[in-house]
């Protein structure tokens, strides 16, 4: 029998206040999701003035991340790449930039999902989140 890391509720309020600190250092207004290792949803926090989809969109992306194990920006280039066919791929619904998994030891604790400024930024917003956890990674 293995043994399975877990977000527990305190990871999961360290990685939002972390990422809302790199968001409101900005002056970005975003949505940060953060979802277990099966993609569901553990945190969802718009700040003021983020766009109401991004209610939507963030949680998408950390849904992808986790179930795929790997950073969403891997599928949006897969398909601007020209491989179409990978938008048929079952419940992966947000494969833009955006999406980072939680990894300890190889094992997929989880992800942090983004919205509401240029994907890469969105990306810095989710690993500035992540390294609060301070994993070693």
């Amino acid at each position: 029998m293995r043994t399975k890391q877990i977000l527990t509720l305190d990871d999961v309020k360290k990685i939002a206040a972390a990422a809302e600190a790199e968001a409101q250092a900005n002056n970005w207004n975003v949505t940060i999701s953060v979802v277990d290792d099966g993609g569901n949803l553990l945190w969802l926090q718009r700040m003021d003035g983020a766009a109401p989809n991004s209610a939507n969109i963030a949680p998408a992306k950390a849904k992808a991340a986790a179930l795929g194990r790997r950073e969403t920006k891997i599928y949006e280039d897969i398909i601007n790449n020209g491989r179409f066919s990978f938008l048929s791929a079952p419940n992966m619904d947000g494969m833009l930039e955006g999406g980072v998994p939680v990894m300890l030891d190889g094992q997929c604790l989880g992800a942090v999902g983004v919205s509401g400024v240029k994907s890469a930024d969105d990306v810095r917003i989710a690993k500035a989140g992540i390294a609060a956890l301070a994993l070693g990674l």
